[in-house]
Formats: structure tokens, C-alpha cells, sequence
């Protein structure tokens, strides 16, 4: 969620799909189209090299799109660029200019705003893809369907399910199976369908796992709704 104390758009320690897109959805609002006049890069490794050069040459060019795949946010430029983001595990993006020890990387506009990325504990990520790279950009890969895009479904579920003697809950949280269902959410929708986390996959009738993928997109859905609010009433089935 926008939490208006810190100018962060989520508070959660370690951010999920609903806080990415809560946040996504919030880029949208505060930083198309603004024309970047400063980059601020910290000399400090992140989960990668910051690709400082990328970044700095940035100055003169505009955010013009916020996307999503899994936990990544993908903010594409004027120029066809992208820059690609994961928020790790203390990842935030903050509405205010630079100047505090955990900040990595800056942007300043021509409208005097600013976005900075800071991350205490650097597990984030941040690098510049050029046009076409996204396609072949190694943490893109192998990556199972959005959970609330039409692609996810009974059947597509029922299909992962058969022959697996694997838990459900790992299934389901296995990001070549489905992207973004993390614990909390995985543990949510298999107590509302009524399926112990523990369940072979593969052991699961057909119309058990119909509701299960319908659990998981009412789960996420409302998540969102609440800024990625970690679910208030949350009960785990074992």
C-alpha cells in the first residue's frame, strides 16, 4: 500500500505479487512522462552490479509504460529501453529525492519530483534491458502463467496437477507453474478449497482443483483491493 509517512507505496517487509502490483499500478500515477533531468546511482552492489553507465544516460528520457511480469516491474522509456525492477526482500520506492544511506538508485524530473530506490538489505535488483532483451533476459525465463490472466484456469491447473506426486502448496508456489502465488496467498486459497497443503498434486479430484484456481485468483484479487494488504484474517490449513 501507499503509506503517505514514508512516501513508500508499500510497508510489508518482503513484498509479494499484490505489493508489485500495488505498486505498478502507483508508477502509473506518478511517473509517466516526466522528463528525467538527474540519475543518481550508488557505487553499492545490489543483487547485481547497478549498471551505472545505463542508468546515468538516462538523463532526457521519460518513463512511458508500467508493466508487470511476476514480482519484476518492467518500466519502459521514450527511448525503447526498459528498466527492469525486483524489489527483493526490503526493496521500496520512495517519492522523495535522494540523500539516505540505503538509497541506490535516483530519478529527478524536470518537474522538480523525484523516485528513489532504496533497499536496506540489497537483495533488489535493478538493470537496463534494450529493445528485445526482455525476451531473452535470464530472470524472465521459464515462467508459468500471470494467476489472474485467462491462461490460468481449471484445465491449465488440472494438466500441471496430473502425475505429480509433489505437495499442492509447492506446486502451486512453483513460479514455472504459476507466477506469484506466494505463501501466505498459496495457504489462504488451499484452506478455502478445503485441500491440506500437504496433498499429492497429482491425488487432487478435478473439481477440487476448479475451485482451487478460482481461490487463488479471489485471494490476489482482494489482496490488491487492499494495496497488498497481507490478508487480516488469514488461517493456514497445516
Amino acid at each position: 500500500m501507499f503509506d503517505a509517512s514514508t512516501g513508500g507505496f508499500y510497508t510489508l517487509p518482503m513484498p509479494e505479487l499484490p505489493e508489485v502490483e500495488t505498486v505498478r499500478s502507483a508508477m502509473e500515477c506518478h511517473l509517466l512522462g516526466r522528463p528525467i533531468t538527474r540519475v543518481r546511482v550508488s557505487t553499492k552492489r545490489l543483487r547485481e552490479p547497478l549498471p551505472r553507465a545505463a542508468l546515468r544516460a538516462l538523463v532526457g528520457d521519460c518513463f512511458v509504460a508500467a508493466r508487470r511480469r511476476a514480482k519484476f516491474l518492467l518500466l519502459d522509456l521514450q527511448s525503447g529501453r526498459t528498466l527492469l525492477v525486483h524489489l527483493g526482500m526490503s526493496g521500496n520506492l520512495l517519492l522523495r529525492t535522494w540523500g539516505t544511506k540505503h538509497d541506490h538508485v535516483g530519478f529527478e524530473f524536470a518537474d522538480r519530483g523525484a523516485v528513489v530506490f532504496n533497499d536496506p538489505r540489497r537483495f533488489g535488483l535493478v538493470l537496463m534491458l534494450d529493445g528485445g532483451e526482455e525476451y531473452t533476459c535470464r530472470y524472465l525465463q521459464n515462467l508459468g502463467p500471470e494467476p489472474l490472466s485467462r491462461a490460468f484456469n481449471a484445465r491449465y491447473l488440472q494438466a500441471q496437477c496430473q502425475r505429480r506426486k509433489s505437495p499442492i502448496k509447492n506446486l502451486i508456489m512453483d513460479s514455472s507453474t504459476v507466477v506469484g502465488v506466494g505463501n501466505i496467498y498459496a495457504s489462504e486459497a488451499l484452506f478455502r478449497a478445503r485441500i491440506h497443503p500437504a496433498t499429492p498434486a497429482a491425488a487432487i479430484e478435478p473439481p477440487r482443483l476448479a475451485l482451487l484456481a478460482k481461490e487463488i485468483k479471489k485471494v490476489l484479487r482482494v489482496a490488491i483491493d487492499q494495496g497488498g494488504t497481507t490478508i487480516s484474517d488469514y488461517q493456514g490449513s497445516g
